[in-house]
């Protein structure tokens, strides 16, 4: 079973935004989750202890940058596959 989710990473009080949201890219990217960047929010697609424990790392890793917020969205029910982003 795959399942989709919808992430948003939002860095607080920090004065460069990419880094944090950059490192938990990087980590998806780690874990070959198929992937599609927005300007708001990143959708992933793949097995779900893959996107667990890919969502656990990438929050971990933009910890090490600075304060955040991230807001997950996750669903079993999308009846499309995503495109390799590339």
């Amino acid at each position: 079973m795959a399942i989709l989710a919808q992430v948003s990473i939002y860095p607080l009080r920090q004065n460069e935004l990419s880094s944090a949201i950059d490192s938990a890219i990087e980590t998806f990217e780690k874990y070959k989750i198929l992937l599609k960047k927005g300007e708001m929010s990143t959708l992933l697609e793949g097995e779900p202890e893959r996107i667990f424990i890919a969502l656990k790392e990438a929050f971990e890793k933009a910890d090490e940058v600075g304060d955040l917020s991230m807001v997950i969205t996750l669903s079993n029910a999308c009846p499309f596959r995503l495109p390799q982003d590339k």
